[in-house]
């Protein structure tokens, strides 16, 4: 997506011959790259892509769009070496080296004067210093143990500055090739990336986003238990947009299980039962599931935190990705193309379908078996989306959230348990999301009656049993 179109973009910028040739185009948005710090791009660029170690702290020091970026880049084992990506996870630690503010200033600034009356005390220096805030132990009066987490300082206005222009650079790529506007949609997840962070600079939101998630398990209870779910307590009438009272949990975050090689692979899986539930299932889930978002303690309960972002999964989009992942892991592979393919706005041709056909059994086989080491789910599903969109499937920017989330999965599993089959392994759980949805009525009659198109060409078939 934005990140496999970045290259492209960033060598067209760097061709003088593309920026004479267009320079009516170019010169509408020359205010854009004076003021953007182009050289501050190309620097984040070149980190991220190059071949010495990921130094963090620099990339850290580049600003809140820059540190959003590199998140982004650390899900993408299909562009970068996947060592790199583990390095660029350092950036969903909590306790990344951003410099702190003055907190006392800051809670004068952003509370009201009998604030402080309610604490028995508040630590000074926090404990740890993330892209937009800095978390700080605390206790209340009561005795209760709580963190106190602050917005540090104004950042919207400049990442939405920041955003803005670089929407101008990946609009020039797009004048250049207005083909990648289809095959990922870079403007399309650079928006969601936008949207997701002004959430979390809100932190009534946080509030609000933790209320859903945790309304919706209690209303699923009898349906779909999640016994190893919870969420912190939140003091609400402590909180405001730029101040958040909330329980301390003690727990590691799965970045820190990660690093110390203590999350089993069945904590993994019921992870994914949990999430996949909230992403499939009912279409409302946390938005930025990474690592650092979840704890985990010693029962395997999780805690999820950081509820600021919420996403909303249309039924067609969480339906035909549900559909497709539900038949690949039972090996019903036409069955797995055809529920993709209910993302197209218009049916097919039959000269497409069987494109369509081809390039996906030729892809998908031998796929269900093998590990995140040999072939990542996200190197999978960006060659999937290639297909798809060929055949008319539309991934506009509400299937990012969810794809996103499947990144986050594949990239803890190829951190963790590198040699494991995650497809099959999906399998069961997906079996129990089918309590929440109606699997027959993913695929449409009208797919099961045109299935000339495979029974009369063989090349369609998968190579294993041609």
């Amino acid at each position: 997506m934005i990140c496999g179109d970045t290259s492209f973009i960033v060598n067209q910028l760097l061709r003088e011959n593309y920026l004479i040739r267009y320079k009516t185009e170019i010169h509408k948005r020359t205010e854009c790259f004076t003021s953007m710090k182009l050289f501050t791009f190309l620097r984040f660029y070149r980190e991220v892509t190059g071949k010495k170690p990921v130094n963090i702290e620099k990339i850290q020091s580049m600003g809140l769009l820059a540190v959003k970026l590199g998140q982004i880049f650390a899900l993408r084992p299909d562009l970068l070496d996947p060592q790199r990506c583990i390095e660029l996870q350092q950036l969903y630690s909590r306790a990344a080296t951003i410099p702190e503010e003055d907190s006392q200033k800051l809670i004068r600034k952003s509370t009201n004067e009998n604030f402080l009356s309610n604490f028995r005390s508040i630590d000074s220096k926090p404990f740890a210093a993330a892209s937009i805030g800095q978390i700080h132990n605390a206790q209340l009066n009561d005795g209760s143990k709580v963190v106190v987490k602050i917005i540090k300082s104004d950042f919207e206005k400049s990442f939405r500055k920041d955003v803005k222009r670089m929407k101008n650079w990946i609009r020039i790529g797009l004048f250049f090739r207005p083909k990648l506007r289809k095959v990922g949609n870079p403007l399309g997840l650079l928006s969601h990336i936008e949207d997701y962070t002004l959430r979390e600079l809100d932190l009534t939101n946080e509030i609000a986003g933790k209320d859903k998630l945790e309304n919706i398990a209690m209303e699923y209870n009898d349906k779909f238990p999640m016994p190893k779910l919870r969420f912190p307590k939140i003091w609400k009438e402590l909180s405001n947009e730029r101040v958040l009272v909330v329980e301390k949990i003690e727990s590691p975050t799965l970045e820190d299980h990660l690093e110390s090689k203590t999350m089993s692979w069945n904590d993994m899986l019921e992870l994914f039962r949990i999430h996949g539930a909230y992403m499939f299932g009912i279409g409302s889930f946390h938005g930025d599931l990474h690592p650092g978002n979840a704890m985990m303690d010693e029962n395997g309960v999780f805690t999820f935190i950081d509820t600021g972002a919420i996403c909303e999964a249309p039924e067609h989009v969480r339906n035909a990705l549900f559909g497709f992942f539900y038949y690949l892991a039972k090996g019903e592979l036409k069955n797995a193309f055809d529920a993709m393919l209910t993302m197209a706005g218009t049916p097919p041709s039959e000269k497409a379908l069987k494109r369509y056909y081809d390039s996906m059994f030729e892809l998908y086989d031998g796929f269900v078996g093998t590990s995140v080491s040999e072939v990542s789910l996200t190197e999978q599903m960006m060659k999937t989306v290639k297909a798809a969109v060929l055949a008319g499937c539309a991934f506009g920017e509400e299937a990012f959230p969810i794809i996103r989330s499947l990144m986050y999965m594949d990239g803890m599993v190829l951190k963790g348990y590198p040699h494991v089959d995650l497809i099959s392994s999906m399998g069961p759980y997906l079996d129990e999301f089918a309590s929440l949805i109606d699997v027959s009525s993913i695929i449409p009659e009208s797919f099961h009656t045109n299935s000339f198109v495979v029974e009369q060409n063989l090349s369609l078939k998968p190579n294993s049993t041609a």
